[in-house]
């Protein structure tokens, strides 16, 4: 086999394992094919400077995606499908009823799932009395406003779960996980309607690509 040959991602992959491969070469595989113009190899380059390198592909849309010359909607199709895969790898089975005692713990728990969405969500972690994860319910997509998270709905889901406490999230796609100050006003808002319920709020955590901010830890939470 020419050397050339030799170091295409897909034979390199099978001479020498998945391990081998670099971002580019990953993002190759995934897109399959290139066009008249560039090689799929060549489409990955671009894809990965366009978002900022790998860890950046997850906060891409697909109109985003498409804006990469050689992307329609077929590769920008594929590209997010693997993503949404290895999102979901990470994700516990449904089986699976960790207890969250620490920020760390809510955020370990929920980075995978939601710190790197394109757009903003917001919703909350029901927990037991020990703790331990009920399920977690998104409440709202699109920007965070106090207008948008009325309390009426954040304690309709604990109330139907039976739940003691209460752990609120929302992701920010800037990759900046600092609390705005209609977060903090949000928070207050909740916290004071969560113990007209009988329901603690324990946390508020801000989410990003792979950092997150608690209000809890902050100092901030009421």
């Amino acid at each position: 086999m020419p050397a050339a040959a030799r170091d295409r991602p897909r034979e390199k992959l099978g001479r020498l394992g998945v391990a081998a491969l670099g971002d580019n070469e990953l993002l190759a595989l995934v897109i399959g094919s290139g066009t008249r113009r560039s090689g799929a190899l060549a489409l990955a380059n671009s894809l990965l400077e366009t978002s900022g390198g790998v860890h950046g592909l997850p906060a891409c849309s697909g109109d985003e995606l498409r804006q990469v010359p050689g992307v329609g909607e077929a590769r920008a199709g594929q590209i997010l499908a693997a993503i949404e895969l290895g999102r979901r790898t990470l994700l516990r089975p449904p089986a699976d009823r960790p207890q969250l005692l620490t920020p760390g713990e809510v955020a370990r728990y929920l980075l995978p799932e939601f710190g790197a969405r394109p757009v903003e969500q917001f919703g909350v972690v029901l927990l037991d009395a020990k703790h331990r994860v009920l399920r977690t319910a998104v409440l709202t997509i699109g920007t965070l406003d106090r207008s948008v998270v009325h309390p009426r709905e954040v304690f309709r889901e604990a109330s139907s779960a039976r739940a003691a406490g209460i752990v609120l999230f929302h992701n920010h796609p800037s990759g900046d996980p600092t609390p705005s100050a209609d977060d903090l006003a949000l928070t207050r808002r909740l916290v004071a309607a969560g113990e007209l319920m009988g329901i603690d709020v324990l946390d508020h955590v801000i989410l990003a690509a792979s950092r997150y901010v608690s209000l809890r830890e902050a100092g901030r939470l009421a």
